[in-house]
């Protein structure tokens, strides 16, 4: 997996003062997209467990509150990096103390393959849906058009939905 961008200190993407990733990798290709260039899979810089220890200190330090993790793109979702970003949640919920994961696709959770489900126990909050131009709203919390869901639990909302359905 690659990545864009890392932001130690962000208020944007999320509730609270968050560790931000940008990842590499997006096949949805958003009509008005506004990070393009993270939608090749080979763009940025290789993601590696130094960047990970980076990210883990990062949560960790105490000069700082820092509510979570906020993962987006890209699609952190993508296939070409669900290994890795399956390792990292795995490592910031065993290594931190209470932080929160929220995490951006543009895949819905009823388009999601068994592997990307398997992310979902890892994840606070995960906002699904492509963004839709036709749909944008910048008033809208955490979501840049009115079709993208904001989802606490998903995974217990995808156990719900597969009950029930």
């Amino acid at each position: 997996m690659n990545y864009q961008k890392y932001y130690p200190v962000d208020v944007v993407n999320g509730p609270g003062t968050r560790c931000t990733l940008f990842v590499s990798g997006c096949e949805h290709a958003c009509k008005g997209c506004y990070n393009q260039k993270t939608w090749r899979c080979d763009a940025g810089h290789p993601f590696d467990q130094a960047m990970v220890e980076t990210i883990i200190n990062d949560l960790n330090d105490p000069r700082i509150k820092r509510r979570g993790l906020s993962l987006s793109g890209g699609d952190p979702l993508h296939p070409n990096n669900l290994d890795a970003i399956l390792d990292l949640v795995q490592q910031v919920k065993a290594r931190t103390q209470g932080k929160d994961i929220w995490c951006w696709t543009g895949y819905t959770l009823a388009e999601l393959n068994e592997k990307q489900k398997a992310l979902l126990p890892f994840f606070t909050v995960l906002v699904d849906g492509k963004f839709e131009q036709d749909l944008a709203n910048p008033s809208l919390p955490w979501r840049g058009s009115s079709n993208q869901q904001v989802i606490h639990d998903p995974y217990q909302v995808l156990l719900s939905n597969e009950m029930s359905g």
